[in-house]
C-alpha cells in the first residue's frame, strides 16, 4: 500500500506499528467499508504479520474510533455519520491554524525539505488524469506533513485523528465533489507560508482551508 506521509521505513518499525498504520488508512480511505466486519486473521494474513500485532493495532484504533466492537457480534469499521462534521470541524478549526504557525515556526532544514517535496508533487497534479484516491492520499500527506513539523507530539496526534475521520467523510462523498484537485492543490500556498517561515499567514490559509472543506461536504449533500 502507498505511504502516505514522510514516516519511518518499515525495518524501524515494530510489526504493530507497522500493522495500525496499514490498517488505518485502509480505515480511512475507505479500503475498508464503513460497518464492514473486521477478520483479524483476514488481516494478518494480508499483512503477513501475526494475530498479536494486529490485535495491537485494532485496540488503537478502537480509540481513534476507526473501528468499533459490539458484545457478541464483533468488531466493525465505523459507520462514517455525516453528523460528525460539525464536531470534527469545530476542532480542527481551532488547531489547524494553530499547527500551521507552529510549523512556521519550528520546522527545520529537513521538514522544509519535507513539505517542499510535497508541494513538488501538488504541482503535479493533473487535475483531468489524478485518480481520486491518489488526490486523497496526497491531501493526507500534506497534513501528516505538516503536523510532524509542529514538533508537537500531543497536537500532532489530536490533528492527524481528527484529519483521519474528516478524510472518511471526504472519500464517502468524493463522487459528488467536482473540484478535489483544487481544494489538494490549495495546499501549495499553505506550505509556501510555512517553508517561508510566516506563521500568521499560514494559520490564515489552514483555517481558511478547513471552512473550504466543510463547506464543500455540505453543498455534496
Amino acid at each position: 500500500m502507498q505511504q502516505l506521509a514522510a514516516e519511518p521505513s518499515g525495518e524501524e518499525l515494530s510489526l504493530a506499528e507497522r500493522a495500525y498504520r496499514a490498517i488505518r488508512d485502509r480505515l480511512v480511505m475507505l479500503e475498508i467499508r464503513p460497518g464492514a466486519p473486521i477478520n483479524e486473521d483476514q488481516l494478518g494474513q494480508s499483512l503477513g504479520v501475526g494475530r498479536t500485532p494486529v490485535r495491537e493495532a485494532l485496540k488503537r484504533l478502537q480509540y481513534e474510533r476507526l473501528i468499533t466492537t459490539y458484545p457478541r457480534r464483533g468488531t466493525f469499521a465505523t459507520d462514517v455519520n455525516i453528523t460528525d462534521l460539525a464536531h470534527i470541524s469545530e476542532v480542527r478549526q481551532e488547531l489547524e491554524p494553530l499547527a500551521a504557525a507552529q510549523a512556521a515556526r519550528r520546522a527545520t532544514a529537513a521538514d522544509r525539505a519535507t513539505l517542499t517535496a510535497v508541494l513538488r508533487e501538488l504541482e503535479s497534479v493533473d487535475p483531468g488524469r489524478q485518480d481520486a484516491a491518489e488526490l486523497m492520499r496526497l491531501d493526507l500527506q500534506v497534513h501528516r506533513a505538516i503536523y510532524a513539523a509542529t514538533h508537537n507530539p500531543y497536537l500532532e496526534d489530536t490533528l492527524v485523528r481528527h484529519d483521519n475521520l474528516a478524510t472518511r467523510i471526504w472519500c464517502l462523498f468524493i463522487d459528488r465533489l467536482p473540484d478535489m484537485a483544487g481544494h489538494v492543490e490549495e495546499h501549495g500556498p499553505l506550505i509556501e507560508s510555512i517553508v517561508a517561515g510566516d506563521p500568521d499567514k499560514a494559520s490564515e490559509l489552514a483555517r481558511s482551508h478547513v471552512v473550504g472543506f466543510e463547506r464543500a461536504i455540505r453543498d455534496a449533500i
